[in-house]
C-alpha cells in the first residue's frame, strides 16, 4: 500500500522561507522521477518542481530561482525549501510521482503566506 506523508507547511510573512517534507512508503522510490504540486483555493492542481532520479531538476516559472526541490533515496523522502516566499505561493502543497498518480496523493500540507 502506497503512503505518502506531506509535513513542514504553516504560516509564514512574506519574504520568509519554509521546507516541506514528503515520506513514502509502499512505492519504488529510488527509481521514481518526484514531484511536489499545490492547490490554491478555487485553482487546479499545478506542478511545482519535480525532480528525477539522477536529480535533474525542473521548476514551475512562478517559482524558478525560490524553491530547491531535493531527494534522499536512503530515506524515500523528498524536499521543497522555499525562500522569498510571496502571498501568491499561499496553496495546500502535495508530493506524487512525476508524473502523478491518482492513487498516490496524500492529505497535502498547508501553506500561508501574509502580506
Amino acid at each position: 500500500q502506497v503512503q505518502v506523508v506531506e509535513s513542514g507547511g504553516g504560516l509564514v510573512q512574506a519574504g520568509g522561507s519554509l521546507r516541506l517534507s514528503c515520506a513514502t512508503s509502499g512505492v519504488t522510490f529510488i527509481i521514481n522521477a518526484m514531484g511536489w504540486y499545490r492547490q490554491a483555493p478555487g485553482k487546479q492542481r499545478e506542478l511545482v518542481a519535480a525532480i528525477s532520479v539522477g536529480g535533474y531538476t525542473t521548476y514551475a516559472d512562478s517559482v524558478k530561482g525560490r524553491f530547491t526541490i531535493s531527494r534522499d533515496n536512503a530515506k524515500n523522502t523528498v524536499y521543497l525549501q522555499m525562500n522569498n516566499m510571496k502571498p501568491d505561493d499561499t496553496a495546500v502543497y502535495y508530493c506524487n510521482r512525476h508524473p502523478a498518480r491518482a492513487t498516490m496523493w496524500g492529505q497535502g500540507t498547508q501553506v500561508t503566506v501574509s502580506s
